[in-house]
């Protein structure tokens, strides 16, 4: 039986790690002695996009490379700092040539290329609030998110541009330019309503005054659906670039010469904070790489390009397991020293997979569009606890609480389950639910932020995620938390993704139903429907188990790797199926 801690010491790491976890290093922390990390804006005030560009360019680091982009042959573009800082210079004065002032919505609707790094930069030296989109959404989401943000540039490939803008175009008022490109070629044909990105970078001044932003300057604007209604729009501002710093040092562990991969999609909260603004802030160089999943080139990439952090997500791991592990061991990652994982709760299993095939435990983490950055990690030097998500990242104080009818909080103690809460503030906190105000207040209570993960904490002070309030399944009396079910059953050989949703029951409330894919070389078959469900009643007990299993060739998931269990509920009991816009395949 396997240990339940992966004990580490500082003679395993290859590297002295930026945060080795004590009372002491805890106590001496603070945001404002982080500061001295960010040099601030000549003149005074805080712009991200300096930060993460200007501030090297313009010292010793301005020839190192920032940008390492990967092109479908093998080849690759090399970008420096000191490149990147003209270049974004040149985007932020076409922004100024349009009349496009500080505080104006530019969309961003591309893939991983240049142009997003471009776009997303550019617009924030300009002061502009930059939301970026995931390329795969369709025209109806598209549309609805642009008018929700009030959109007044959108960036986007001229593929792109008549495949999903041009039959919406006129459905969005506050649309005033349309800046596109060729994915291939700077040349593109005209296009009516559009101008041609490449030709007004041509045109543009090397040099831009970058415009004078605040830490409460709006900055950023992301989008994240619910259960429910329309996407909700998520407001962050300047200021959290030290939240960025913080966790990239500690919870990633970058340093300046590491070469970093985050497979994230930048339409994703993480594409951004950690495929874009946390690596640049700490002056790594970043891999990017915007193709389709194949575990043979994504081998291929951590390898031939000696990648030595890679963050990625638990979808992801999970599609490698179920490649197999000669795969793997068809390749060699000398250079590969720290793995992370975000987006979903990382199962037991997939923890020690990392370790076993990969040489390295891959280490979870817990955030949220909301919390702007990770707030709760296994850092590189502390034990891991396979299937917890860590425990608080300095400066992060969370607790487990329970939501009192009075609008009060109960605060629970070691292994009781509640409400995952974040003292406020911290600097990477949202500002706002984009017209939302009154739901934007409902968040916080005594001043704390209340996160809607349930969640327990142990004696030890690690978390353990439940599942959403929403998810959390209630039968007989007991709270069942999809997550630890799923993982049970991730336990079996077979089985390489399941997820689990409560059905009514007369009796009990609700029971559990289980939904399972299956590795590759096993066949659904009653035997295997039998055994399965022994096997989790044998590790969970009877009141957890599923009572219902079902195998299914894939499961529902966002484009950010998080399994839409609500999606299978609604499908199995008939229910409206609400906001589908983030799902990773809508057919």
């Amino acid at each position: 039986m396997r240990s339940r801690i992966i004990k580490k010491t500082l003679d395993d790491l290859p590297v002295a790690p930026n945060w080795v976890d004590s009372v002491q290093a805890r106590e001496h922390f603070s945001w404002a002695a982080q500061m001295c990390g960010l040099s601030g804006l000549p003149g005074g005030g805080l712009n991200l996009a300096y930060e993460a560009v200007d501030r090297h360019a313009q010292r010793d680091a301005g020839p190192h490379t920032a940008l390492r982009i990967l092109d479908r042959n093998g080849g690759h573009r090399d970008v420096s700092y000191a490149e990147l800082s003209v270049l974004t210079n040149r985007f932020a004065n076409v922004l100024k040539s349009l009349g496009v002032t500080p505080g104006a919505r530019v969309f961003v609707l591309c893939g991983r290329g240049l142009e997003l790094f471009l776009g997303v930069l550019g617009a924030m030296k300009a002061g502009c609030v930059v939301s970026p989109l995931f390329c795969a959404f369709g025209p109806q989401p598209l549309e609805t998110r642009l008018c929700l943000g009030e959109a007044y540039v959108l960036l986007t490939s001229d593929a792109l541009y008549r495949r999903k803008i041009s039959t919406i175009r006129d459905r969005l008022p506050t649309l005033k330019h349309v800046l596109v490109y060729n994915e291939n070629a700077e040349d593109i044909a005209p296009l009516e309503g559009a101008l041609n990105l490449h030709q007004l970078l041509a045109e543009a001044d090397d040099h831009f005054s970058i415009a004078c932003t605040t830490a409460d300057s709006p900055a950023l604007l992301h989008f994240t659906s619910g259960t429910t209604g329309t996407p909700k729009g998520v407001l962050h501002v300047h200021g959290a670039a030290l939240t960025h710093l913080v966790s990239g040092k500690y919870a990633l562990d970058l340093h300046p010469g590491d070469i970093y991969w985050c497979t994230a999609d930048p339409g994703w909260v993480t594409g951004t904070s950690y495929g874009i603004i946390a690596p640049l802030l700490l002056g790594v160089t970043c891999v990017i790489e915007g193709f389709e999943f194949d575990a043979e080139r994504w081998y291929g990439i951590l390898e031939e390009q000696q990648v030595s952090v890679w963050y990625t997500a638990p979808t992801a791991i999970r599609l490698l397991m179920k490649a197999g592990a000669a795969l793997a061991h068809n390749h060699r990652f000398p250079c590969l020293r720290f793995i992370a994982s975000v987006g979903e709760p990382l199962n037991p299993e997939a923890v020690w997979w990392g370790k076993d095939v990969l040489g390295l435990a891959i280490h979870d983490n817990w955030w949220q569009t909301e919390t702007g950055g990770i707030m709760i990690a296994n850092t590189v030097a502390m034990d891991i606890k396979p299937g917890s998500m860590g425990k608080p990242l300095p400066g992060v104080e969370a607790a487990v609480v329970l939501r009192n009818a009075d609008d009060t909080l109960q605060f629970l103690g070691s292994d009781e389950v509640g409400e995952l809460a974040l003292k406020q503030p911290w600097p990477a906190m949202f500002r706002s639910y984009l017209g939302q105000e009154e739901r934007y207040r409902r968040c916080f209570v005594g001043g704390w932020y209340l996160s809607g993960d349930l969640a327990r904490r142990d004696a030890d002070g690690y978390y353990w995620f439940i599942g959403r309030s929403d998810d959390v399944i209630k039968s007989a009396g007991h709270l069942i938390g999809p997550f630890e079910v799923e993982s049970s059953l991730m336990e079996h050989p077979a089985v390489a993704e399941a997820a689990v949703i409560g059905k009514p029951d007369p009796l009990l409330g609700e029971t559990v139903k289980a939904f399972v894919s299956l590795k590759s070389g096993f066949t659904a078959s009653q035997a295997l429907h039998d055994e399965l469900l022994g096997h989790a009643r044998k590790h969970l007990g009877a009141v957890v188990a599923p009572k219902e299993l079902a195998f299914v060739d894939t499961l529902p998931h966002t484009r950010s790797g998080k399994l839409m269990r609500r999606l299978l509920k609604a499908r199995e009991l008939g229910l409206p199926e609400g906001d589908t816009s983030a799902l990773e395949n809508p057919s």
